[in-house]
């Protein structure tokens, strides 16, 4: 063999090795991207968990009624103040649901649905002149005598079970 195919050996071999040696660097370059894209995710998920869960305190009627009740409301008055708050923390937070399980979302949007519905039939019996300090404590002594009113501790619960997954 000659001098000049011994470089031609030597370069072909480097150069396929150079190739593989660039693909090899891209694979694991790549692999780093998609484990922090993985990990950024998780990032996001948690984060919507943790929103979810400030959710469901904040959708918790006993904490509704202390933060929009005001001594001058009517009955009905109190009943708009719920309901909007209600509607206004699960609306702020909706875009959550991109990040969590289904059964989490549905289960604080259940909540939310239970609230408004035990506020408006409580609403739809209850005499409209009555003082908002009458309707609130009608609904805070159903909540404390019914199951129902422990709905969001469960659902606080799940929130918090899904969010452990991910660590």
């Amino acid at each position: 063999m000659d001098q000049a195919s011994a470089y031609a050996i030597i370069f072909v071999s480097l150069s396929v090795g150079g190739v593989v040696a660039w693909l090899l660097y891209l694979q694991r370059k790549s692999a780093v991207e998609d484990g922090q894209k993985v990990e950024g995710s998780k990032m996001l998920q948690l984060q919507a968990y943790e929103r979810l869960t400030v959710l469901v305190d904040r959708i918790t009627l006993t904490n509704v009624i202390s933060r929009v009740s005001l001594p001058e409301f009517t009955a009905r008055e109190m009943q708009r103040a719920i309901i909007q708050s209600i509607n206004e923390e699960f609306t702020y937070n909706v875009s959550q649901q991109i990040y969590v399980s289904a059964e989490t979302w549905n289960a604080v949007k259940n909540l939310k649905d239970q609230n408004l519905l035990l506020v408006n039939q409580l609403g739809g019996i209850f005499p409209p002149e009555a003082s908002g300090y009458e309707f609130n404590r009608a609904l805070l002594e159903f909540l404390t005598s019914d199951n129902r009113g422990k709905l969001h501790e469960v659902v606080g619960e799940v929130v918090s079970i899904e969010a452990k997954k991910l660590l």
